[in-house]
C-alpha cells in the first residue's frame, strides 16, 4: 500500500473525528422507512452502500427506488475524514485485509445502510418500461430502513431454485415478493441494454482465500441472478444520476470507457471464431458475437471474455460541464454514465453526491478546476488500487505454484507492453511474465508455457513459452 502511494492507516486526527461523528439527519425529507427495503452484497460486506425497492405500476412499468447511503451528510467537505478519503480515493481489497476509504465507525455503521437501522439516503428513482427502457427519473433525499441484509450466494441459489429461502434467517413475505419483482425488473433492464449493444462479458472471477493469514487457495465468484439484480440496478441508477445532472446543466464527473484503440485485435479474435466484425468499432456487432459465443461454447467463454476485456481498456473519470457532452461507456452501450452508488468505497461517488446537492443549491460548491483535479487523482488511485490487488493475487498464486516449477500450463496473453508480455493461466488463477519466447504473442492469444520460477516476496511468476 505504501509503495503505491496509499495511506494504509488512519491518523489519530482522522480517528478522533470519526469517533465524534454523528448519524446524518434530514429534517423535512421524505420518510420511506415503511417500504420493504433490502440489500444484497457479499457475505462479508458490512459497508452497505445501497438498498433497493420496486413496485409494479398499472401501466405495466415497474417503479424502482435505489437508496444510496448519504455519506456526504456525515463526511463534510474539508474535514480530516474528507481529506484522507480524497487522498486514498478508494477502498483497496487485497484478498486478505481490506483497507477501507473511511474508518469503520462510519463505513460499517454511521454511513452503512445496515439492517434495522434508520439512515438518510439519496434516493435514485426511475421507471422501467415493459421493454426495459428507463424513464421518469428523479433524485432526492429520504429516510430508509433496511429490512433484510442479504448476500449474493443465498439469494442467487434461491432464485435458481436451489434453496428454500433467500437467507439463513427469517425473511418477510414482503421482502420475498420484492426479490421476485426485482429479478423481473433486472431481466427487463439487461434485455434492453443488450438490444442496444451492451457487451456480454464476465465469467469466473478468482480471489485469494486467506484464512488466519495463510493462503489456502482461490475462491471462485460466479455470476448468478442476485448479482444480475444489483448490477442492472446500479447501471440504471448511474445512468439516471448522470441524466439528472445534465438536465440541470451541472458539472458532472462522468465515467467513460472510450472506443477501443485495439479494435483491430478484437477483429482478429472474432475472426478466429469465424466472425467478421466491421472496420469501425461497433458495440452492437461485438455484443452479438459475444452472446453467440457464450451460448455456443460456455466452457471457454471466460477465456474469450478476458481477451476482449483486455483489448477494451479500463474506464476513467472525466469532467463534463453544461453543453459539453463526453464520450459514453462503450462496454455498457450507454451515453450518460457516472459513478454514484458506492460512496463508502469510492471518492468519486461521494463527490457526485456533492454535485447533486450543489445542483439543488444546498450543498458545498465545487469548481470545474477542482473537479478536474479530483478526476485525475481518482484515475491515478484507481490504477494504483488495481496494482495492489493484482500484486496480492500474484503473491497468493506464487505461494500456490512454488512447488510446481517445470510444469506446463495452457494460458492466454493478457498484456503486451515495453514492460513485458504477460500470460494468465487457464487452469490455475495465476498471471505472470513470459521471459523467454514471448516474441510474436499478442493480447487474447492462447499459448502454452512452462513455469520457470517464482518469487513470493515480489509476486513474480516467470514463464517460458513452450
Amino acid at each position: 500500500m505504501i509503495h503505491d502511494g496509499f495511506r494504509p492507516d488512519f491518523s489519530a486526527e482522522v480517528i478522533a473525528e470519526a469517533n465524534t461523528a454523528q448519524p446524518a439527519t434530514c429534517p423535512g425529507c421524505k420518510d420511506l422507512r415503511a417500504l420493504a427495503w433490502s440489500s444484497i452484497d457479499n457475505t462479508q460486506s458490512r459497508d452497505l452502500d445501497q438498498v433497493e425497492w420496486a413496485e409494479k405500476q398499472s401501466d405495466g412499468s415497474i417503479r424502482v427506488l435505489v437508496g444510496i447511503a448519504d455519506v456526504d451528510a456525515v463526511v463534510r467537505l474539508g474535514s480530516k475524514l474528507d481529506e484522507n478519503a480524497a487522498f486514498n480515493a478508494t477502498s483497496v481489497y487485497t484478498g486478505g485485509p481490506t483497507f477501507p476509504m473511511l474508518p469503520e465507525r462510519l463505513s460499517t455503521d454511521l454511513t452503512s445502510l445496515k439492517q434495522d437501522a434508520d439512515r438518510v439516503a439519496v434516493i435514485i428513482e426511475f421507471h422501467t418500461c415493459s421493454d426495459g427502457d428507463v424513464q421518469g427519473v428523479d433524485v432526492y433525499s429520504a429516510l430508509v430502513r433496511n429490512r433484510a441484509r442479504l448476500n449474493y450466494d443465498e439469494v442467487g441459489k434461491w432464485l435458481e431454485g436451489k434453496a428454500p429461502s433467500p437467507a439463513s434467517f427469517p425473511v418477510s413475505d414482503e421482502v420475498i415478493a420484492q426479490l421476485r419483482l426485482q429479478y423481473e425488473t433486472s431481466q427487463r433492464l439487461i434485455g434492453f441494454r443488450k438490444s442496444h449493444g451492451a457487451l456480454t462479458l464476465g465469467g469466473v472471477e478468482n480471489v485469494p482465500l486467506v484464512v488466519n493469514n495463510e493462503v489456502h487457495g482461490f475462491e471462485q465468484i460466479l455470476q448468478n441472478p442476485a448479482r444480475d439484480i444489483i448490477e442492472s440496478f446500479m447501471v440504471a441508477a448511474n445512468v439516471v444520476m448522470a441524466r439528472h445532472l445534465r438536465e440541470r446543466r451541472c458539472l458532472a464527473l462522468r465515467r467513460v470507457v472510450r472506443t477501443p484503440k485495439r479494435w483491430d485485435r478484437i477483429q482478429c479474435i472474432a475472426a478466429e471464431h469465424g466472425t467478421k466484425l466491421p472496420d469501425v468499432p461497433d458495440p452492437g456487432a461485438l455484443s452479438v458475437f459475444l452472446a453467440t459465443q457464450k451460448q455456443a461454447d460456455p466452457d471457454h467463454f471466460p477465456e474469450l471474455s478476458l481477451a476482449v476485456l483486455k483489448s477494451l481498456g479500463p474506464g476513467e473519470y472525466v469532467v463534463e460541464k453544461s453543453g459539453e457532452e463526453r464520450e459514453g461507456h462503450f462496454g455498457l452501450a450507454v451515453h450518460d454514465y457516472t459513478h454514484s452508488t458506492a460512496p463508502n468505497r469510492r471518492y468519486a461517488d461521494l463527490v457526485t453526491q456533492r454535485l447533486v446537492k450543489q445542483a439543488c443549491e444546498n450543498g458545498s460548491s465545487i469548481s470545474e478546476e477542482e473537479l478536474r483535479k479530483i478526476a485525475e487523482h481518482c484515475n491515478d488511485r484507481e490504477t494504483a488500487a488495481r496494482h495492489v490487488e493484482r500484486f496480492m493475487k500474484k503473491v497468493a498464486a506464487a505461494i500456490l505454484l512454488r512447488n510446481r516449477i517445470g510444469e506446463q500450463f495452457d494460458g492466454i496473453v493478457t498484456g503486451v507492453s515495453p514492460k513485458g508480455t504477460f500470460v494468465r493461466l487457464l487452469t490455475v488463477p495465476a498471471e505472470g511474465r513470459v521471459v523467454h519466447g514471448e516474441h510474436g504473442l499478442d493480447v487474447g492469444q492462447k499459448t502454452r508455457v512452462r513455469l520457470k520460477s517464482v518469487d513470493v516476496n515480489n509476486g513474480f511468476i516467470d514463464f517460458e513459452r513452450v
